[in-house]
């Protein structure tokens, strides 16, 4: 049987599609697609295009935050959507996005590598939730993160 993959995107519940995404958009290194039809100009945030674009097309400013979309700008990984939901999150994530931060290092390394990455994201409103250091042969060591709406992740 010959099967053929199938393209796929992640979603994200969130309060907040946009800021949520923004967290994402630098975390993951991505970009935010500009609106359909809409030339983006280089330089030119495609957020402000899309401000612009749902207010040409009506839609009600209260209703403007209720999505958002990521894309990898070398077309390769998938797309993340964000969507608006009203509840809170209340239990630990079933499946979860694990960041490739320091591929090809090990040991101390490693996990200075994850240290970096980890700061950089506090920064940007992740929180650190645990280090796990590495043990032979099963793991080289993670730490474990929460995005600004408490979505695990990890630095792997």
């Amino acid at each position: 049987m010959n099967r053929k993959s199938r393209e796929f995107q992640v979603t994200f519940d969130a309060h907040d599609p946009k800021a949520l995404s923004l967290f994402w958009r630098e975390a993951l290194g991505y970009v935010h697609p500009g609106p359909p039809g809409v030339e983006v100009p280089e330089g030119t945030d495609p957020l402000d295009a899309w401000d612009e674009f749902l207010e040409r097309v009506g839609v009600p400013e209260d209703q403007r935050n209720t999505r958002s979309a990521l894309e990898d700008p070398d077309g390769v990984g998938p797309k993340i959507f964000f969507q608006q939901v009203p509840e809170d999150k209340v239990a630990k994530n079933r499946v979860h996005l694990d960041i490739r931060a320091a591929p090809g290092l090990e040991g101390d390394e490693r996990m200075a590598a994850f240290e970096a990455e980890c700061a950089r994201l506090v920064a940007l409103g992740a929180k650190r939730v645990k280090r796990f250091e590495p043990e032979q042969p099963l793991s080289l060591g993670f730490i474990v993160m929460q995005d600004p709406e408490g979505n695990e992740f990890c630095l792997d």
